[in-house]
């Protein structure tokens, strides 16, 4: 990839882009723990609202735990704990009277293997928005979540087939109508397309596109090629000589990957190392 790092003029950083944007989460100094293991230290940053922000950085750099603290699922492991601020349109998400599962349903998640309920299509679309309270019509539900995931005109004709007679690439979109399907402002996927075929991994990409219309998308991607073409900001991390994570450089996407700041985040994009 080393024709992608001709320079080009220095242009707006960041910063500067933010004060255009609405700010949806801010990360304020986070720092992570697994017991005594600092996974990830010292982390900042600002979400920009219905844009794509992607998270890449070598395997063990804290990528996936920072994502993965935006919607507490990092609660769910007894031994994480975290400090610093993260705010969730202003509001921060780790006060005490915050329910995390409340936290979930504003902030849904695509995990990296495509994770079907083994339900039929219509159940699991439906199953989730019930639990939640969904009192409207379901039908209508189930075909809009579908239809947003671009995966309705491939199954309109089998809702009652299990989830799982998908092929992977359909069951991720699958996946991924059923987290439309309780009304999210935010979507993380981590690495969501890692595990399917060249022509399923650019029907997520276009769907990703299409999303960040209504919503607002995180992403991990060890692709550099899909970070590229799918975001508009790119973090990347880094880890120190004690395995642990940081933010290196975090910035417009065209402007981190055509001009990075840092030697690290070039000599990582070239492909010199990850």
């Amino acid at each position: 990839m080393t024709d992608i790092l001709q320079k080009i003029p220095e242009t707006d950083n960041v910063d500067q882009a933010m004060t255009d944007e609405k700010k949806i989460i801010s990360v304020d100094d986070v720092t992570i723990h697994y017991g005594a293991f600092k996974a990830v230290q010292n982390v900042s940053l600002d979400i920009a609202q219905n844009k794509v922000t992607a998270f890449i950085g070598p395997s063990g750099c804290g990528k996936s735990t920072v994502l993965r603290s935006i919607n507490r699922m990092n609660d769910l492991i007894p031994s994480a704990s975290i400090t610093g601020k993260i705010l969730f349109d202003g509001h921060d998400m780790y006060e005490s009277s915050v329910d995390p599962v409340l936290v979930r349903r504003e902030i849904g998640m695509v995990f990296q293997k495509p994770n079907p309920f083994p339900k039929s299509i219509y159940e699991n679309i439906a199953w989730g928005a019930r639990i939640h309270g969904f009192k409207g019509d379901m039908d209508e539900l189930v075909e809009t979540s579908l239809r947003q995931a671009a995966l309705w005109d491939e199954v309109k004709d089998k809702l009652k087939q299990s989830g799982l007679s998908l092929s992977g690439g359909q069951q991720q979109r699958l996946c991924i109508a059923r987290t439309i399907a309780v009304e999210p402002k935010i979507i993380l996927m981590d690495e969501p397309a890692s595990a399917l075929d060249p022509i399923a991994t650019g029907r997520i990409e276009e769907l990703i596109l299409e999303l960040k219309e209504n919503y607002t998308i995180i992403i991990v991607t060890h692709n550099m090629g899909q970070a590229s073409r799918v975001s508009d900001y790119t973090a990347f991390f880094m880890v120190d000589e004690n395995r642990s994570g940081y933010l290196q450089e975090f910035n417009i996407t065209e402007h981190l990957f055509l001009n990075p700041k840092h030697r690290k985040t070039e000599e990582y994009i070239s492909g010199k190392f990850g």
